[in-house]
């Protein structure tokens, strides 16, 4: 059985994740999705999830094509996330094309292409706005 895992917020879910998360199974025959802590995302984004991790963990979990979920609590353990799950393929976004290559050695590195035009962070701003409407 040949093992992807994959790692993201997964907050305001939208088309994008479906898509990535989609492909990311393609690759293999059984995905694991670590969804990042609130505080990690806290410290990579500089704000909190609008969902709960325990809400994003349903969300993710209650997906056809994943398997397995669990909580990413720290950047600087994927290695051992990889050992843990005894994963085949990582598989990351293309936006970090190049930095997850020192993992190579442990299993089998995929960049997959972003669906264009969106973004959880592109969405908050636009519901953030004032409408000119009002």
């Amino acid at each position: 059985m040949k093992k992807v895992i994959t790692f993201g917020t997964f907050d305001i879910f939208h088309v994008g994740h479906v898509n990535i998360l989609e492909r990311a199974k393609a690759l293999g025959d059984y995905l694991v999705v670590g969804i990042s802590s609130d505080i990690l995302n806290f410290s990579k984004k500089g704000r909190m999830p609008v969902y709960s991790i325990q809400e994003r963990m349903r969300i993710i979990s209650a997906l056809k094509f994943v398997d397995e979920v669990f909580i990413e609590e720290s950047l600087e353990l994927k290695e051992q996330y990889i050992k843990d799950f005894d994963a085949d393929i990582l598989v990351m976004g293309d936006d970090w094309e190049g930095k997850f290559d020192q993992y190579k050695s442990l299993c089998e590195v995929a960049y997959l292409t972003r669906t264009p035009s969106i973004s959880t962070t592109e969405i908050i701003e636009v519901v953030r706005q004032p409408s000119d409407k009002d």
